[in-house]
């Protein structure tokens, strides 16, 4: 029995975003018998249980809730529990989940944990924010050597694959994608789920829903898809999936410009239901100002729905336009970071074209089928990634 200790500072139940859902989507897909998963995570919630087996990993959180404090010492404790875990189980591969984890397998390594490590980069921000802020760079001695010695680098994007060179690490980077949600691409809804969702969010014959599924952070830009409404017809509402640091501050943003009677604000949702609130829209929004590649957004194709977005990050290896992309097929209709009168004309657009619409968005679909199938993706794990380390 193979055993793989994983680093990730977040996740299920709660805290979960695409880091989370790739790490249970792939461990999910792998045989127990194969390979067994531990994690070590942080104990945001102090009524959560200390351990607890989620899918295919045994959990094991550390520290003392989600405070600041409480993330700094993550990084020591969990490289001590790390050290505890391996005289029981004796790990044969370490895997740090985003850039940060490289620290507690670093320390790992201190104080005795001697398995070889591969790294995940799902990063959604942007290169100068993870490694240039002058906190940062009291640690990127720390973070250097946990790339250099990496056995193994996956990347998610083009975009996030050309990190490592510049941190100098020389060893194998595989591009392996994300997926969309299985609901989604498995079209595992009814109509009538769909249309009690409608009901319960309120939505009326000849109301156009934009939706956007992805957590109230600046990164992601609901600023500027409020800005876009006031812009837009009154029966073009706006519906913010989830929950972040910037919701009192989007929901002050809509009362100022008038628009808080067309902003629908969810607050957190469980990811087996989100699949219900795109498919009770009309049109994707998705105008980031950073991504690592941008889950929810395939999501969104794989939903059918027309897409409106930027081609930052990782989103550039599938949001392709006409404009901007004319070597390649429309999957959706591309936007400047910061415009709001691109979105409102990209959506105007997508209205009066409704058959052009929906033979992108049938394109967008089969795209989506063919590469960011989660069945798939394991699979490329299991054999481009874990076996390369595990030589088995």
């Amino acid at each position: 029995m193979k055993k793989i200790l994983i680093f990730s500072l977040a996740y299920y139940p709660s805290n979960v975003s695409g880091a989370e859902a790739a790490i249970k989507e792939i461990t999910d897909r792998i045989e127990p018998s194969d390979i067994e998963f531990h994690m070590i995570t942080l104990l945001f919630d102090r009524a959560a249980p200390r351990e607890e087996k989620i899918g295919n990993i045994f959990v094991h959180r550390v520290g003392f809730g989600g405070a600041y404090l409480s993330k700094i010492l993550f990084i020591p404790l969990a490289a001590l529990k790390a050290r505890s875990l391996d005289k029981k189980y004796h790990f044969n591969v370490l895997w740090a989940m985003m850039t940060y984890m490289l620290l507690p397998v670093v320390l790992s390594r201190v104080v005795g944990v001697r398995a070889p490590h591969i790294l995940t980069l799902q990063d959604g921000d942007p290169y100068e924010k993870v490694f240039k802020r002058w906190f940062i760079r009291l640690i990127i001695p720390l973070l250097d050597y946990g790339f250099r010695t990496a056995s193994i680098i996956q990347a998610i994007s083009v975009f996030l694959a050309e990190w490592p060179r510049k941190r100098g690490y020389a060893g194998p980077i595989e591009l392996i994608y994300n997926g969309g949600n299985p609901r989604d691409i498995k079209d595992n809804v009814s109509p009538e789920e769909v249309e009690a969702m409608k009901q319960k969010l309120g939505k009326k014959p000849g109301d156009i829903f934009l939706v956007n599924t992805s957590r109230l952070v600046r990164q992601k830009a609901f600023d500027d898809i409020i800005r876009a409404l006031t812009k837009l017809p009154f029966n073009i509402k706006l519906l913010a999936v989830g929950s972040g640091s910037d919701e009192a501050m989007l929901k002050k943003l809509a009362e100022e410009l008038g628009v808080s009677d067309r902003v629908i604000f969810t607050g957190q949702v469980d990811r087996s239901v989100v699949t219900l609130y795109r498919r009770s829209a009309d049109i994707f929004v998705a105008p980031s100002r950073s991504e690592g590649l941008g889950n929810a957004f395939i999501s969104a194709l794989a939903s059918r729905l027309p897409l409106v977005a930027t081609q930052v990050g990782g989103m550039a290896d599938y949001i392709f336009d006409e404009k901007h992309n004319p070597d390649k097929q429309p999957t959706a209709w591309v936007v400047d970071p910061d415009s709001p009168d691109q979105i409102a004309e990209k959506v105007r657009e997508i209205i009066a074209n409704p058959e052009k619409a929906k033979k992108i968005s049938a394109y967008a679909r089969k795209m989506v089928e063919e590469k960011y199938d989660w069945d798939i993706i394991a699979k490329q794990m299991r054999e481009k990634v874990f076996s390369k380390v595990l030589r088995v």
